[in-house]
């Protein structure tokens, strides 16, 4: 089969200006944990994966999307490609790029694999959640397992001979975890039989490796009934034997596979375990009733994975957006509308796609220093960790704040952006000769999985602004405010740095309102507010990371002669923040009092007066 054509591009200066410009990943470089990192391994690996992405993972994005995956002999069939890029990728090392040195990692700063993981994932959302799927359930195993379990299985999870996936859903139990009925029967002698079905489990069958290991949530007979009641099993499709070698089958079956909107290329399995009796499962660790605390792990793990995505498939979008409106010629400039004579011009001379272009540009270049940002607080807490509990501290709490924003917000704005992108194609955004529209349907799940976005806003409102006696909010809240004051003066920033200010006051006015709705106990006002909130919130930190950045482009610009490339890079940080001030940060005061004011007709309405058979 020819070579198929690659359409993915990136961004790969804003990467360099996020990772040593605005957040100086350099300052950690070289002293433990990174010792064996420098600037020039980060600027090698950004390079080698956006090859291997453009060369690799991308040109086999649009088969994966047009052929599916299917099942033949009661297994699933991938599409074309995916093996041999599969085998790629582990022989690359690409996969082990941030994992920990004891599992074979590389030990690369979480920054630096968040821009790696955005290049592979925007590349090929489908195929790359093979891979980190398995990587996250390998983390779990090392961290909670037993020292046989490890020598069984994180070799093989961590070099490509073994995948992995994590099963919660079950078609009673979806968001509801604790409702989960798949159980576990002691046998006596550490393992367990395990029976249930489970639904949407993302890679639950593939034929890239040669063995797939489950991490099953399941409730031992007898336990309580709730979350409390679950424990977590590891259970392979094929028994490993302890020599390491492959046994009998499992006695888990895939019935079936779903047919989605979106990320064909990757399976959505049904799984039964125990159709026959006879799937042999053993718990992850010693201790029974640990499968939530050990699953939110890989829950944590997984949600800002999937903010990832979200950001990767937005980005994508907005570079082919970009890369049309340069080159498609229609109508004449505005500056000439009375002249039927006039010359055609690229569409991006016209206002209003240069307008949605920067507003692209803006929530893209934002969403990613948001995820930055995140990153670089794991970063700097595994360089402080067990040195300085103040720092700690600090960069643990701001960890767990922003885990919702960046996979709730990012999400969000990557089905927007992507819509958007499809509206600047014009009708041939419409067709499948183009990715943008490949891009809308992918990046819906982003909103869904891992926890709706809903559920992202009441963990948000519900428990992340109070953690801590409510310090980590104060905390974020506080480093917003030092840089409005430092910055309320500034020649070209300072109407922006005003903005932000009210933007700033009304967010912190909105959570001592949810905290009286808590206290006086009105609760239903709570779930109709939540994702209100968590947007309001995500857009105040993300235009203070953009005002953050056109400040530092500001000063980068007296040193930089036009004639330099760097010259148009820092110019546009400059106007995607204040565009982003202008149309987003201003709107937040207003969009506040209406959350305050919490009209309550969605509560009160009589479901009946909805209408309907």
């Amino acid at each position: 089969m020819a070579q198929p054509l690659n359409r993915y591009k990136a961004d790969l200066r804003d990467f360099r200006f996020l990772l040593f410009e605005q957040f100086r990943l350099q300052d950690l470089l070289g002293k433990e944990p990174f010792a064996e990192w420098g600037e020039d391994e980060c600027n090698m690996v950004i390079d080698g994966v956006y090859q291997f992405a453009c060369d690799v993972t991308g040109p086999y994005n649009h088969i994966g999307d047009t052929q599916g995956c299917r099942i033949e002999d009661g297994r699933v069939k991938t599409p074309d490609g995916f093996k041999q890029a599969w085998d790629k990728l582990w022989a690359a090392g690409w996969v082990m790029l941030g994992k920990p040195t004891e599992i074979g990692g590389q030990g690369a700063p979480a920054s630096l694999t968040a821009v790696s993981g955005e290049m592979l994932s925007g590349s090929n959302t489908a195929f790359n959640m093979y891979p980190t799927l398995t990587t996250g359930a390998a983390e779990v195993i090392e961290k909670f397992g037993t020292e046989r379990q490890r020598k069984l299985y994180i070799g093989k999870m961590t070099d490509g001979t073994f995948a992995g996936t994590m099963c919660l859903t079950e078609p009673q139990a979806g968001s509801d975890v604790g409702s989960a009925s798949t159980s576990a029967k002691a046998l006596g002698d550490g393992r367990y039989l395990i029976k249930g079905t489970k639904i949407f489990i993302s890679g639950g069958d593939n034929d890239l490796a040669e063995n797939i290991i489950h991490l099953v949530l399941a409730r031992i007979e007898g336990a309580e009934k709730g979350t409390k009641g679950l424990s977590l099993f590891i259970v392979p499709r094929i028994r490993v034997e302890d020599d390491g070698s492959l046994g009998e089958l499992n006695d888990c079956v895939v019935p079936s596979i779903e047919h989605k909107m979106g990320i064909n290329g990757s399976a959505t399995c049904v799984l039964n375990f125990g159709d026959e009796d006879d799937c042999i499962g053993e718990l992850v660790g010693e201790v029974p009733h640990q499968g939530m605390r050990q699953m939110f792990m890989l829950m944590n793990f997984a949600r800002i994975g999937v903010g990832m995505q979200g950001l990767a498939v937005a980005g994508s979008a907005y570079q082919s957006a970009l890369e049309y409106a340069r080159e498609r010629k229609q109508g004449s400039s505005i500056k000439h509308f009375k002249d039927p004579n006039a010359a055609r011009v690229e569409i991006i001379e016209h206002p209003n796609i240069k307008r949605d272009l920067l507003h692209m540009k803006a929530t893209v270049e934002g969403i990613r220093a948001l995820a930055i940002k995140l990153t670089m607080h794991q970063d700097q807490l595994a360089a402080v960790e067990g040195k300085d509990d103040v720092s700690e501290a600090y960069h643990e709490g701001q960890i767990s704040l922003l885990t919702p924003l960046i996979k709730a917000y990012a999400t969000d704005q990557a089905f927007r952006i992507a819509e958007r992108a499809i509206q600047i194609f014009g009708g041939h955004g419409y067709l499948q000769d183009h990715p943008v529209e490949q891009a809308c349907r992918d990046a819906k799940i982003f909103s869904i999985y891992e926890g709706t976005n809903f559920i992202q806003s009441m963990d948000l409102v519900g428990r992340k602004l109070g953690q801590g006696g409510g310090k980590n909010t104060e905390a974020l809240l506080g480093d917003i405010q030092k840089w409005i004051g430092a910055h309320q003066d500034h020649e070209v920033l300072g109407e922006s740095a005003t903005i932000l200010k009210k933007a700033h006051e009304a967010v912190g006015a909105c959570v001592m309102q949810f905290l009286g709705w808590f206290q006086r106990g009105e609760m239903a006002r709570i779930p109709l507010a939540s994702e209100t909130f968590l947007e309001l919130m995500s857009e105040l930190v993300v235009g203070w990371l953009l005002l953050d950045a056109a400040s530092i482009a500001l000063d980068k610009l007296a040193d930089t002669p036009e004639s330099h490339p760097d010259h148009a890079f820092y110019v546009g940080k400059r106007y995607a923040a204040v565009y982003f001030a202008h149309h987003v940060l201003a709107a937040i005061p207003h969009r506040a009092k209406m959350l305050r004011a919490s009209d309550m007709s969605a509560w009160e309405m009589p479901s009946e007066a909805f209408g309907g058979l």
